[in-house]
């Protein structure tokens, strides 16, 4: 059924926004070209990061200098190569790529419609700690751990938690019919993506469906829960802030 005119599912509150495909708009990105770019979150909607999505064509690339942001890097579907100051990676759907503050950094040789989702913050320096190296990985050698003792509630943690890192990204999977275990509400901000299936998630005092290509953002002390729905499981990846005192 098509959708009536003028109708989205698309919210955007003071505490949290839910964004579908079909009201995404192309922007800008300056380093990037030859490819698409959707703006997912950032600072204009009262978020303190960014969240892109980048679709590349096949001559497609960007480009610069991650200077004093750090960026998380997620290939959603294709293959392309990433080179990090000197060294040169080839990535995949499913690898990632942390680029730590002052790193040289180049995406290209990309397959047609490969996409780059990708979280950029400000990094935080912690005083006595070295700032983290470059890392390139994939989910596939990441362990899927039961959360919170449930076995079909899964997270993988995607970067090491340890305290040069200030910044989260984790993948979190749902067997049909697994919840959150309670509504959580806590100090850390959430940029977020569904990658499979479906379900409800609670945002605020509001309950939203919610599908594959959907983004949420969700401020620090935002009331979140999630119940994955429909016949297969549910999936989605999203950043968080960590290992910093308040300010």
């Amino acid at each position: 059924m098509n959708e009536l005119f003028g109708s989205t599912r698309d919210v955007v509150k003071e505490r949290y926004a839910l964004r579908t495909p079909s009201g995404f708009v192309p922007s800008y990105l300056p380093g990037w070209s030859n490819c698409v770019v959707i703006i997912q979150i950032s600072q204009a909607m009262g978020a303190n990061f960014c969240q892109f999505l980048i679709t590349l064509e096949a001559n497609g690339e960007g480009r610069g200098k991650s200077a004093d942001t750090e960026y998380l890097v997620y290939v959603m579907e294709g293959k392309c190569a990433v080179k990090l100051g000197a060294k040169k990676h080839a990535v995949t759907a499913g690898s990632f790529v942390f680029i730590p503050p002052k790193t040289d950094f180049l995406f290209n040789g990309a397959a047609k419609g490969t996409q780059l989702l990708i979280f950029q913050k400000r990094f935080e320096p912690l005083a006595g700690v070295k700032v983290p190296p470059p890392i390139v990985g994939h989910e596939k050698d990441i362990a899927a751990n039961p959360f919170l003792g449930n076995d079909d509630a899964r997270l993988q943690v995607l970067l090491p938690n340890e305290p040069a890192f200030d910044m989260a990204v984790n993948i979190f999977t749902y067997q049909s019919g697994a919840t959150l275990p309670f509504v959580e509400t806590h100090i850390m901000e959430h940029g977020l993506v569904m990658t499979k299936g479906q379900g409800v998630y609670r945002l605020d005092a509001d309950y939203h469906p919610v599908q594959a290509g959907d983004v949420i953002w969700m401020a620090p002390y935002c009331p979140q829960w999630f119940v994955a729905m429909g016949k297969t499981p549910a999936a989605y990846i999203y950043y968080k802030d960590v290992n910093r005192a308040p300010l």
